[in-house]
């Protein structure tokens, strides 16, 4: 996995918030508004705008997205390489973690 400077740790409490951002920008291109439309879409959760330009400050310092020129009022980000290694690690190890869980829940509460 990426050193903790490159990965989603340190982001605290925003970590989730850093995943549904990664993940919407791993679909092209979008401004914050376009961001938080995704997110709600797809994941059912809306990021307020305060959570959502913090998470974008931070994943820019660490270089896990970029922000591009502005188009109109509206700045657009994009995903980086080390932004889209950082995301698919991270989806790996949830992977391994919610196989664990299905299979603990299967084999000791009866849950398919």
């Amino acid at each position: 996995m990426a050193d903790s400077k490159d990965s989603l740790a340190g982001l605290g409490r925003n970590a989730g918030a850093a995943v549904l951002i990664l993940s919407s920008l791993a679909g092209g291109d979008k401004h914050g508004y376009a961001l938080v439309k995704d997110v709600e879409e797809f994941a059912g959760v809306h990021l307020p705008p305060g959570t959502l330009y913090q998470v974008l400050a931070r994943l820019e310092s660490r270089g896990l997205i970029t922000a591009l020129a502005p188009e109109d009022r509206r700045r657009p980000y994009r995903l980086t390489a080390q932004g889209a290694t950082v995301l698919a690690e991270y989806i790996t190890s949830q992977k391994r973690i919610l196989k664990t869980g299905q299979a603990r829940l299967k084999r000791s509460w009866n849950f398919a």
